[in-house]
């Protein structure tokens, strides 16, 4: 069983039992008003019956008496209608004011005396009307009229003279009632099972089954994904004929839409060409044809020269022209069975199947002739563009989808590097760039993947061994591997990739200091030469501190000679200008180059952190030693803190600690570690 799943019934079923309890519910009502209609019709007729009959014996007697009759001759009248009307019992019984001038007859004062009901008649003067099994009882009271006083002097104007007991037979009634009541409910019980049955039947044919037709087809259409059925519309009920039109409609709009939404996830919306995921796709396809049937092909990989130029100078819009304007020309220089693509803003690939170096070669030459030669017309005029085109060949240059664009990424670097507008192939000379352009690509994916993280090496005091600050070293994580910063960070440079890195470790170290995981330490980031020229990031600094609240004298920025000394004066005016902020500054690997001394006169600085290939050796090298010596002793003078690297025994620790140098890292004293294992005292 699955719990909460919601009990469900066929939609069939639901119109039967509708029609079902509605008969019922029709079929009860019916008979609890028939029996209270039968007893009212009864009662109502028998009391019309005895009225007429009262009035009957009255006038009868009335007749009797004005001719004179004596009292023994309107008894015998009584018996006479009673012998007549064997079921209908007449009785009169006389009034106080009768009795008293006539006297009795029967012992009506007794009659009287015993009988409520009486009594009631002749204190009231209403008639009464009294239901039984067998008979209704009708009292009828004998008002003295003006003509009736001439004979009953003792009587006075609207005195009862007299009650006429009539008990009417009611079986006849109910005979002759039940019969045309049972009739007509018989009629109306046929009728209203029929109109059941029809209903039930009309609402399955016209109602059930085309929702269950409909929902039958939503299957179908779920199952094989196929939008292009359709639900027939011949039902003559409006509100179902328009609920499988719009439901139809609804089947061509979500066609047309899935339509597109195919046409956008494969191809470029500017250029119409194929798109970069697309063309992934039909690289892995053409591999895989390609082993099986042991041919080659080749790939293109084309860039356009200088397209930033364009969008800069006659923007954007001219600039999507000139990319729709270069897809026309690719499109209609290349063979039926080669594939297109736009796989970047300014970059096109093609695929070449079954094609050869050599052919390979022609093709690429001709596609760029191509691309110089055409003058594109364009509303600012004629405009002309190169390209550089990267060529390399399965199995050739590589034998799966990384690796054949990775030498691609590599033969393009290679004409753009010797002079654009050329084409250029992967030489036995390249394994150094295929390694770089390797590295760059894990790199990117690291990055897009959120695998490019920040591990946290501890800064301790020389003294007594108490973490002052964490340097933040990049990782690339893979697995349970972890790559250092060594193994990637020159090629990440080298392509660009060097402020993506500092990016992604500076905002996850922020992230850090602001949950509180280092507690107070400090916190020192490696800047780049890409980060450290990107004046505006770095001025954005002490507001994005301010936001995660961290204090800016908690982080410490490292610059190194490399990085300082093409922008030497505008670094100068940032350093001093984030310093004013609280922000706080180290000059790494003081000592590995020759100017590193002349950075202590023009810049201001918080920490010198001592050349790690001088403390490495240290204990056993004199040199070594007096270099520590001097560094320390000149950054002391300054009023600098002094950071020893390298670290890696306890005696160096032991002499850096006599030294007087104030901090001290390496794996001797702690290795760096991801955030979630770090477990700082004070936090």
């Amino acid at each position: 069983m699955f719990a909460g799943k919601p009990t469900r019934i066929s939609i069939t079923r639901v119109v039967f039992l509708l029609s079902l309890t509605a008969t019922v519910f029709a079929i009860i009502v019916v008979a609890l008003i028939s029996g209270h209609v039968r007893e009212k019709s009864i009662h109502d007729l028998a009391r019309e019956e005895a009225r007429q009959t009262s009035t009957l014996v009255f006038e009868t007697l009335y007749a009797a008496m004005r001719k004179g009759w004596s009292k023994g001759e309107i008894t015998d009248v009584i018996k006479r209608l009673q012998i007549a009307l064997p079921d209908l019992s007449v009785d009169v019984i006389r009034g106080k004011a009768v009795i008293e001038q006539f006297g009795e007859m029967g012992g009506d004062l007794a009659v009287v005396r015993n009988d409520p009901l009486l009594q009631q008649v002749f204190a009231t003067g209403q008639e009464v009307l009294v239901p039984g099994e067998q008979g209704i009882r009708y009292l009828y009271p004998l008002k003295a009229k003006q003509e009736c006083l001439d004979c009953h002097t003792a009587a006075k104007l609207g005195d009862i003279n007299g009650v006429i007991d009539i008990t009417y037979p009611i079986h006849a009634l109910k005979v002759s009632l039940d019969y045309v009541l049972n009739t007509v409910l018989a009629y109306f019980f046929g009728i209203l099972l029929l109109l059941s049955v029809a209903l039930y039947f009309k609402l399955k044919l016209f109602v059930a089954r085309p929702i269950t037709n409909m929902v039958s087809l939503m299957q179908e259409i779920i199952l094989h994904t196929d939008l292009s059925r359709r639900v027939k519309t011949n039902g003559f009920i409006s509100e179902v004929a328009d609920l499988s039109e719009y439901f139809n409609k609804l089947l061509r709009t979500v066609e047309d839409y899935q339509a597109r939404l195919e046409d956008l996830s494969i191809r470029d919306p500017l250029t119409k060409l194929y798109n970069r995921r697309k063309f992934d796709e039909f690289l892995g396809h053409e591999i895989g044809r390609a082993q099986r049937n042991n041919h080659p092909f080749c790939m293109l990989l084309i860039d356009l020269d200088d397209f930033k130029n364009i969008n800069d100078t006659f923007g954007h819009p001219i600039g999507d022209l000139v990319l729709r304007e270069l897809a026309s020309v690719l499109h209609r220089e290349v063979r039926r069975t080669d594939i297109i693509a736009r796989i970047g803003a300014d970059e096109f690939a093609v695929l070449l199947p079954e094609t050869d170096m050599e052919e390979g070669r022609q093709v690429a030459e001709k596609l760029r002739a191509a691309v110089a030669e055409t003058q594109l017309g364009l509303p600012v005029g004629g405009v002309r563009v190169t390209a550089s085109i990267g060529l390399v060949s399965y199995p050739d240059n590589a034998d799966d989808v990384q690796r054949l664009a990775i030498a691609a990424d590599v033969a393009i670097y290679k004409a753009k590097r010797g002079g654009k507008n050329q084409v250029a192939v992967i030489g036995d000379n390249d394994d150094t760039a295929v390694t770089i352009f390797s590295q760059g690509e894990m790199v990117r994916s690291a990055l897009a993947e959120g695998r490019l993280v920040p591990f946290f090496q501890p800064i301790v005091a020389c003294k007594d061994g108490s973490i002052a600050a964490y340097e933040v070293l990049a990782r690339v994580v893979d697995g349970d591997q972890a790559v250092c910063a060594g193994d990637f960070i020159e090629s990440a440079e080298e392509l660009g990739l060097a402020g993506e890195i500092d990016a992604a470790v500076f905002d996850q170290a922020l992230a850090a200091m602001a949950a509180g995981t280092l507690g107070d330490a400090k916190v020192f980031i490696n800047l780049s030469a890409k980060s450290l020229t990107d004046y505006d990031r770095m001025r954005d600094i002490p507001r994005r501190l301010a936001e995660v609240g961290v204090a800016p004298s908690r982080v410490v920025l490292e610059i190194t000679e490399r990085e300082a000394l093409p922008h030497f004066g505008d670094v100068v005016n940032m350093v001093n200008e984030l310093r004013a902020n609280g922000l706080g500054f180290a000059l790494d690997d003081f000592g590995s180059g020759f100017s590193s001394f002349l950075y202590l006169k023009y810049i201001t600085v918080d920490y010198v952190k001592i050349e790690g290939s001088f403390v490495r050796h240290m204990v056993t090298d004199e040199r070594d030693r007096i270099m520590v010596e001097h560094i320390h002793s000149m950054a002391q003078r300054f009023g600098m803190t002094t950071i020893a690297e390298f670290v890696e025994d306890e005696a160096t620790l032991a002499v850096l600690h006599t030294m007087g140098v104030n901090l001290c890292q390496g794996y001797h004293v702690g290795m760096p570690k991801p955030i979630e294992t770090i477990i700082h005292p004070s936090s």
